[in-house]
């Protein structure tokens, strides 16, 4: 394990993209529990890869949900129903990571819905360049129908329990703690457990990163 300053890891995630020999676009995975800190990590390596000179496309699983009225067959609060009801993984595939993937045309759309309105996107399809950088942030990226689609695995990994407190921080202004509370102890924490139980998603990553600390994170490189 590596810890360091937080500029050290951008970094090192910027180096390992940067290694990555394929002749497509480079899909780049970056999952881990709600509030653990992936947005914000894959906005500021996606910003030091434009710096780079490289063409980032950025995307989030939030941008493929399944419509509301088809997210809770099993209940708002359903552990399960959070894991195998929310997102709609074969618009993902078939718009966004197949085609940027071996064999795809480049031409891709990065989002299929609207949580905000609940209601269908369809953005105009755009064509990326072959040396395009796909930074993709959600949870449950390791599962098996994406688990192929990466080119990089990123896992950001804290503490269930802390991710708690980062919620309610974030979202006071819309939620109560008692609902931030309520929705991460019986939906979101269990999810990521049955997930973790499930999949294992640390062992197919390329690199862990800690974020307990975000601006003294620690990580770790595996090899597969």
């Amino acid at each position: 394990m590596t810890q360091g300053t937080r500029d050290e890891l951008l970094g090192r995630l910027a180096q390992a993209v940067g290694s990555v020999a394929v002749a497509h676009p480079t899909r780049v995975a970056i999952d881990g529990p709600p509030a653990a800190g992936k947005t914000t990590l894959a906005d500021e390596l996606g910003a030091a890869l434009r710096e780079q000179g490289r063409d980032v496309i950025r995307a989030t699983i939030d941008d493929f949900l399944f419509p509301r009225a088809q997210r809770y067959p099993r209940g708002e609060f359903s552990a399960e129903g959070c894991y195998f009801d929310t997102h709609d993984y074969e618009a993902l595939n078939r718009v966004l990571l197949d085609p940027l993937g071996p064999g795809g045309d480049r031409r891709f759309q990065h989002a299929v819905y609207d949580r905000t309105a609940d209601t269908a996107l369809s953005p105009p399809v755009t064509t990326a360049r072959a040396d395009a950088v796909l930074v993709f942030d959600g949870v449950f990226l390791m599962r098996p129908e994406l688990i192929d689609r990466w080119d990089l695995r990123i896992f950001v990994s804290t503490a269930l329990d802390a991710t708690v407190n980062r919620a309610v921080i974030r979202e006071r202004r819309v939620s109560s703690r008692s609902e931030v509370e309520r929705r991460w102890r019986e939906r979101y924490i269990p999810s990521q457990q049955l997930y973790f139980a499930l999949v294992r998603p640390t062992e197919h990553a390329d690199i862990v990163v800690h974020n307990d600390e975000p601006q003294q994170p620690v990580w770790d490189t595996r090899t597969r």
